[in-house]
């Protein structure tokens, strides 16, 4: 699950690789979704032409308040928020303020996917 608050270059990349690994884990039925947290008119068509240019698979891509969904407390200062879980429990959280986000995040947060996916046997 990842909140942002605006189509960026970090975000694609990001957004990119987690809907490869939820193709990849479909077997696991794992599932990813963006929830765009912004009163930015534009947004809709931002966010369709980036699933459209990265030939999205599986993520769900959609739109909120800029609070964001009740009861989820998405950080104010946070540009995106992304949260790994599984049945409910969190096994992984990161927040980065506008610009924060590097080559190395997505890395990590991608190779703490297997935190959520049981494991190949």
């Amino acid at each position: 699950m990842i909140f942002a608050r605006e189509v960026s270059d970090s975000l694609t990349s990001l957004v990119k690789k987690i809907d490869e690994a939820t193709e990849k884990n479909s077997g696991a039925k794992m599932g990813s979704f963006v929830v765009f947290c912004t009163d930015d008119e534009a947004i809709e068509k931002k966010a369709k032409e980036m699933a459209e240019k990265e030939k999205l698979k599986k993520c769900v891509l959609s739109i909120d308040n800029p609070a964001g969904p009740k009861g989820y407390d998405v950080a104010k200062e946070a540009d995106i928020t992304v949260v790994l879980y599984t049945s409910r429990n969190v096994k992984a959280n990161y927040a980065f303020k506008k610009g924060e986000l590097k080559d190395g995040d997505i890395d990590k947060i991608i190779a703490d996917i297997a935190k959520i996916v049981p494991e190949k046997k």
